[in-house]
C-alpha cells in the first residue's frame, strides 16, 4: 500500500471572527468622465444619505468601509472607469475597533459671582479720569527724591492696562507710566 505524499490535517482554526457568506456581496462602482460614481449592491442601487451630494470617485473608499461594515463582511468589489478600464477586487473589513463612547462632559462649575468692594472719593474735576490702582508693594525713595520700582511681568500683567502708580504718601507726588 503507497503512502500518501501529504498528511491530510482535519484541525479547524480555534474561532473564527466572523463567518465567511457562501456568496460575497457584489459591489459594482462605474465612474463616469465628470468623476461622479454610481454605486450597486448585488444589482439594488446604494445612494449617498438623503440631501447628501452625489457620489464621486473621491467618496470611492468612504463608501466601500461603509458597505463592508454595514455586512461585516468581505465584499467582492468592480469598478468600472470612464475610459472602459475595469478593476475587481475582494475587499475586507478593517479591523474593529469596540466602540467606547466618549466621557460625559462634566458641567462647568459654577462660578460665584465675585464680591464687590467700593471705594468711594471726593474732589475730583468733573468727568475727570480717575485711575483705579491696588498696592502690591511698597518702596523707599532714594536720597536725591527718586524712585525706582521693580516688578515681575506678572505683576504687571495683571494690569489690564499695564499702567504702574507711584504715589508719594507725604509729597503727594504722583507718577504714571508703563514699566519696560
Amino acid at each position: 500500500m503507497a503512502r500518501p505524499r501529504y498528511k491530510r490535517t482535519t484541525t479547524e482554526p480555534e474561532h473564527r471572527d466572523e463567518p465567511v457568506p457562501v456568496m460575497l456581496p457584489h459591489v459594482v462602482m462605474d465612474i463616469a468622465s465628470d468623476r461622479r460614481m454610481t454605486v450597486t449592491v448585488d444589482a439594488a442601487p446604494y445612494e449617498p444619505e438623503p440631501f447628501a451630494p452625489p457620489w464621486r470617485r473621491e467618496d470611492f473608499a468612504r463608501v466601500l468601509d461603509q458597505l463592508t461594515e454595514r455586512h461585516r463582511s468581505p465584499v467582492r468589489v468592480e469598478v468600472r472607469e470612464a475610459d472602459g478600464t475595469t478593476f475587481t477586487d475582494i475587499i475586507t473589513p478593517s479591523a474593529r475597533r469596540r466602540f467606547q463612547p466618549a466621557p460625559t462632559p462634566e458641567p462647568p462649575a459654577r462660578q460665584a459671582m465675585p464680591e464687590l468692594l467700593t471705594l468711594h472719593g471726593e474732589g475730583f474735576v468733573p468727568g475727570e479720569d480717575v485711575a483705579v490702582a491696588i498696592v502690591i508693594a511698597h518702596g523707599d525713595a532714594a536720597p536725591d527724591g527718586t524712585m525706582r520700582a521693580l516688578l515681575t511681568a506678572e505683576q504687571a500683567a495683571s494690569s489690564p492696562t499695564r499702567e504702574v502708580i507711584l504715589l508719594g504718601r507725604v509729597s503727594g507726588t504722583l507718577t504714571i507710566g508703563h514699566p519696560q
